[in-house]
């Protein structure tokens, strides 16, 4: 075996491996019943970062502006909280943040409908903590809309 060949395969990962072995695993989503491409399908997760960038901008203008009067340190800290709330009353109300609006992504719940206020509550705090954010499953959800039983997805 040509040893270039072999570190290729490790750098690949094991998911690359796995298919190079003849293992079918899908498309992101088709275990939740959504569609491949288009409206409703996963969103990407450039998306969703983008998303989440635009939010962080917004809610440190906010938290710089309202409450952590010029203090660059302090308004960090206060735009957890703002990005907290804003998360729980936009999600909760129209199901998106302003960031994912401007996108075209949308939080839904697993079966395609609204997402109830308990679970947004804890899809928020989740988010806030930023870990649960970071790890992602097969489909290509946070751990955050995972435990939350949500799904972001294209509008």
């Amino acid at each position: 075996m040509d040893n270039r060949q072999a570190i290729g395969s490790w750098l690949s990962g094991p998911r690359q491996t796995a298919e190079d072995m003849g293992v079918e695993f899908g498309y992101r989503g088709e275990q939740l019943g959504l569609p491949e491409h288009g409206p409703g399908s996963i969103a990407r997760p450039g998306r969703r970062i983008a998303a989440l960038v635009i939010d962080w901008a917004l809610c440190m203008v906010i938290a710089y502006g309202l409450l952590a009067q010029g203090d660059t340190q302090a308004a960090g800290n206060w735009a957890v909280l703002v990005l907290l709330v804003m998360s729980v009353l936009t999600v909760g109300t129209v199901g998106s943040t302003p960031g994912k609006r401007i996108l075209g992504l949308r939080v839904v719940a697993e079966g395609g409908q609204r997402l109830g206020i308990g679970r947004v509550v804890v899809r928020s705090i989740l988010l806030c903590l930023a870990i649960p954010a970071l790890i992602w499953d097969r489909d290509g959800r946070g751990l955050h809309d995972r435990l939350s039983r949500a799904v972001q997805v294209r509008i």
